[in-house]
């Protein structure tokens, strides 16, 4: 499970994963495991691993409760995570999964949090929560507008899609940041395009773009959107 969040100018980035060992039990098994998330109370995941993957960006793997666990998080809903800030104040954010990813800033008040985890540390999650629900083949496009870490939810999204064998809508998204090194989940964005070239286009846009730069500049426009987004249409969605 990996979550982003992106606050301030300087960035400091998480990401977050919970799993589980077994997850071919959990494929093979009849009885359906019970989701381990609630969305009343808070529960504990333990920390694991701690990658540093740059000099401001880490990556955590928390682990569910038992090897069978499943997380039961549907696809375009999200978490609560709970923290303390450098002050020992609890704080709590919501988290988009993608499996759930999650970036941070020195400026958040959970970001100190997660600068301060190691491993055999805890943190407590609630959810899911959100009220989207997808529906597999409900549109025949989507048209999809991302800024920051506001990519985490599209992509989880565009990726349930494309990963579904019975779904075959198209994805179509517009991506703005201020430089490249801004761009979340490139790696991952980059893949879909080349695993789905003919299903998944991604447009980069960026108000500080570097030398040589094919992708849009500025602020996203209405220009942008008709180029790279399906028009509207009963069987259209844009989000």
């Amino acid at each position: 499970m990996d979550l982003i969040e992106k606050h301030g100018i300087e960035l400091v980035g998480v990401a977050v994963a919970l799993v589980a060992v077994g997850a071919a039990y959990v494929i093979l098994s009849s009885k359906k495991p019970k989701a381990c998330l609630d969305p009343e109370n808070f529960r504990e995941f333990k920390c694991v691993k701690r990658t540093q993957l740059s000099h401001n960006v880490a990556k955590f793997k928390f682990a569910l409760p038992t090897p069978t666990s499943v997380l039961g998080l549907p696809i375009g809903q999200h978490i609560s995570c709970r923290g303390k800030d450098s002050l020992g104040e609890d704080v709590i954010k919501p988290y988009t999964p993608t499996t759930l990813d999650t970036d941070m800033y020195p400026q958040g008040r959970m970001s100190h949090h997660f600068r301060e985890m190691r491993v055999g540390d805890y943190m407590a999650v609630k959810g899911p929560k959100g009220r989207f629900k997808y529906q597999p083949g409900q549109v025949r496009a989507f048209g999809m507008l991302a800024g920051g870490s506001g990519i985490t939810p599209m992509f989880q999204v565009a990726r349930a899609i494309l990963e579904n064998p019975i779904d075959k809508t198209n994805v179509h998204l517009i991506y703005a940041n201020v430089t490249v090194d801004d761009i979340l989940l490139k790696e991952e964005l980059e893949g879909l395009t080349s695993k789905y070239p003919n299903r998944f286009k991604v447009y980069y846009v960026l108000n500080q773009p570097p030398e040589e730069w094919n992708g849009g500049v500025g602020f996203v426009s209405k220009e942008m959107i008709e180029a790279h987004c399906p028009a509207p249409a009963s069987d259209i969605q844009r989000d």
